[in-house]
Parts: structure tokens; C-alpha cells; sequence
């Protein structure tokens, strides 16, 4: 990988004013980047709102390259989530500090220290389950946002009493405003301002996390406590900010989006009886490999970003300039036929006894910026399927599957996952 100041190659792409790319971008997300395929090939350079003059790419190659590029090559997005979560966010930082502050939050997400969550995520689920109605149709997906709030909350904040009760009331409304408002071009000023209501919810979370802060116990198992037991290599701890914002973005990360996943996988099981007979009598392995390709086939995010920090970056057959943007199409790699044969038959067996290559299957994104909380989030769905596959029969359907609804910042079944259940009896037998 080099830079070079040969003069700018850019791939084709549409020609008209940004306000048009940028309507057609919000209106048709999905659809519109498979057109643009169709109609350009594999990359393509848009100008849309809040990314600007951007290359959207799609070839396995050229999505190695990017993700294993330098940060003084490609880095994070100057427009980017930090807006919403704060300055002392991962999403926010760059370089160094992003680098620095990662090390510290790695460790809490794997192995033991992972496995010590999954009783947490299994008594939310249990919980959950419990108000499930039985022999009618219903929308999964408010309950998976219950499931996984409370256990980020518990696993997370270690957050319970007054301060687990209050933010589970503030969160969700704060989420989908924050969501709304990461995509959308709104500026912070203005008489009517969405802003101002986010920032006020803002304060009200600060608040919360500076009481837990206070209660926190110095042997705690959360990951609160650890962040403020953790110490930089000189020796000086995280600051009330970054721990703050951090615990936002671990939330955004591991909640919205898993919850997401989680009705998509009963909207995908409902639909391939074959495969609910499969995972009855299965050991573990089949649902891991379900749950690899309901993130392959329904990516709850599309895009993840890098911002070129050198002229002349040299990517694949393009030379780019300093400022543009590089967007990774997760959907248009997970579709391409040639990259995962039959890429539109919802499929399992395709990873089962093989890992996907995190090149290609890409929806924790990639790189040194891949999300941070992706083992934390598949603990959770592989406990929340488990459970419920245990407890419950999914009644199969023949009814069309259910289309792409646009949250803000991730992608739901537009039904909301709907299912129809059956308890198991105390026996186990369906």
C-alpha cells in the first residue's frame, strides 16, 4: 500500500446534484445501491449528504485493502457517530488515541470474563419469554429490545435499583432519536431543533452514569467496574467522559442493532421449516451457523466508512484524493454470487464447520474498527435463540418475508419479526 501523487481515478457514478443523490439515497437505501451496481459495476462515486463525495465499494480485494490500510492512509469519517455519542467515543476518536483507548476496552468482551454474561442474558430472556402469547401472531422485535437493554444494562452498566429503572425509560427514546439524527443532515441550530431535546436527554444520562460511577464496586464483574479499575500504560485511568461515552457506544452497539439481528432470525426460522427441525435436535453448531447467515442476509447495517487522510490513495484500480470517502456496501459483498454462491438462498449449511473470512461476511464492519462489542453481541443472540428455541416452537409461515424497514441507523423487518409460538412442555417435546 502506497500513496502516490499520480493524477485522481475515480469509478463512474450518477451525475446529478448531490440534493437528488442524497433524496434518492434516503428514499431507496438499499435498493438504490443495488441499482447503482447494476447500472456501474462494483464501485462506484456518489455525492450524498453527510459523507459528500464518496467511492462506495464492494470487491473482496478492495475491501482487504481498505481495512488493512494505515490510519495514515484511510481513518475514521470526520462527520461520523461521535456526534451523537459523544467526543471520548470510539467511533469519534482516530489514530493513536483510538488505538490506545480500544486496548483498554478489549479485554472485557472475551473469554471468561464473556462467558460470566451469558446467565444474565439467559434470566432477561426467560423473563422476557414469559409474556410471549401463545397461538397468535406477534412483533419479536420490542421484545429483543427489552432482552438486550436489561442485560447491557446489568452486563454493562451494572446498573439496578433506581438507576437500572430510569435508564431503561431514557434509552430507547434516546437511541432512536440519536439513530435518526446520525443520518440525517440537521443542524445543531435552529428554533425547532431536535438537537436541543437530545442534548437535555444527554445531561439526564450523564447524570445516571455519574451515580453509578459513585456506587460502582471496585470487585464488581461489569464492565463499569472494570473500566474503572483499567489504566493507560502511564498509569492514569479513564475519565468520567470517556467512560460516559464509551458506555453509550457499547449500548448503541450491543443493543439496537443485536435486537435487530435477533427478529430477523425469527423472520428468516418462521420461513425454512426444514431448518427448525434441523436445530431441534442440534448441538450448537447449526445455530452458530444460522446465526452467521442471518447476519450475511440481513445486515442490519449497510455501511461502514473510512475517510481518505492522504492525496492520491492508491485502492484497487482507483487513485483517490484527500477528503473523499470510502463506503463499504456490507449488503452488495453478502449478495455477490461469486463471493457466497447462491448469495440469495437463505442457507446455513454454507459456515457450517468453516468461519467466515472477515473480509467478505463484514457486518461488525472490519479493520481496527471493527465493533468492538461483536463477541458480546453474538453471546447474546446465541443465548437468546437458544433459549427460545428451548422453551418454544416457532410455528413455521408461508407467508412472503418481510421487507427492509429503515430505523435510522440500522435496518428491521418491517413487521418487526412476527411470530407465532407454542411453549414446550415440561417433557421438552414439541
Amino acid at each position: 500500500m502506497t500513496t502516490m501523487t499520480s493524477p485522481t481515478t475515480l469509478p463512474p457514478g450518477p451525475t446529478v446534484p448531490r440534493a437528488v443523490q442524497g433524496a434518492y439515497a434516503l428514499t431507496q437505501p438499499l435498493r438504490g445501491m443495488r441499482r447503482l451496481k447494476e447500472r456501474y459495476g462494483d464501485a462506484f462515486t456518489v455525492n450524498v449528504p453527510i459523507f459528500g463525495n464518496a467511492v462506495v465499494i464492494s470487491s473482496p480485494a478492495e475491501i482487504k485493502q481498505l481495512f488493512t490500510s494505515g490510519p495514515e492512509l484511510v481513518d475514521n469519517l470526520e462527520v461520523n457517530l461521535g456526534r451523537v455519542l459523544g467526543p471520548r467515543s470510539m467511533f469519534a476518536l482516530s489514530g493513536d488515541e483510538h488505538k490506545r483507548q480500544r486496548k483498554l476496552l478489549v479485554p472485557p468482551f472475551h473469554g471468561r470474563r464473556l462467558a460470566a454474561y451469558e446467565k444474565i442474558v439467559e434470566e432477561e430472556t426467560v423473563r422476557e419469554l414469559a409474556t410471549w402469547p401463545e397461538g397468535r401472531a406477534f412483533a419479536t422485535l420490542p421484545s429483543m429490545m427489552r432482552i438486550t437493554l436489561n442485560a447491557i444494562l446489568r452486563a454493562v452498566f451494572g446498573a439496578e435499583g433506581a438507576e437500572f429503572a430510569e435508564l431503561r425509560e431514557l434509552l430507547p427514546p434516546f437511541v432512536t432519536l440519536g439513530s435518526r439524527l446520525a443520518v440525517l443532515p440537521i443542524p445543531k441550530k435552529g428554533r425547532f431543533n431536535p438537537w436541543r431535546r437530545f442534548e437535555r436527554m444527554r445531561r439526564e444520562y450523564d447524570a445516571i452514569v455519574d451515580r453509578l460511577i459513585a456506587k460502582a464496586r471496585p470487585d464488581g464483574d461489569d464492565v463499569l467496574a472494570m473500566m474503572l479499575q483499567t489504566r493507560y500504560d502511564d498509569g492514569s485511568g479513564l475519565s468520567r467522559e470517556e467512560i460516559a461515552d464509551q458506555l453509550l457506544t457499547l449500548l448503541t452497539a450491543g443493543h439496537e442493532t443485536t435486537a435487530t439481528t435477533l427478529a430477523w432470525a425469527v423472520e428468516r426460522l418462521r420461513r425454512h421449516p426444514a431448518l427448525l427441525a434441523e436445530l431441534a435436535e442440534d448441538d450448537g453448531k447449526l445455530l452458530d451457523a444460522t446465526i452467521l447467515e442471518v447476519q450475511r442476509t440481513r445486515p442490519v447495517i449497510d455501511l461502514t466508512a473510512r475517510q481518505v487522510k492522504q492525496d492520491g490513495f492508491r485502492l484497487g484500480r482507483w487513485t483517490l484524493p484527500k477528503g473523499y470517502a470510502v463506503l463499504v456496501s456490507i449488503a452488495l459483498i453478502h449478495d455477490d454470487d461469486a463471493v457466497f454462491p447462491h448469495a440469495a438462498t437463505f442457507d446455513p449449511h454454507r459456515f457450517a464447520g468453516a468461519r467466515p473470512d472477515l473480509y467478505q461476511w463484514i457486518p461488525f464492519g472490519g479493520g481496527t474498527r471493527r465493533c468492538l462489542g461483536a463477541a458480546f453481541a453474538t453471546m447474546e443472540m446465541t443465548v437468546v435463540l437458544r433459549t427460545l428455541l428451548r422453551d418454544f416452537t416457532l410455528v413455521p409461515t408461508q407467508e412472503p418475508g418481510e421487507r427492509w424497514h429503515s430505523r435510522g441507523v440500522a435496518y428491521a423487518p418491517a413487521k418487526g419479526g412476527r411470530a407465532v409460538v407454542r411453549r414446550r412442555n415440561t417433557g421438552g417435546d414439541s
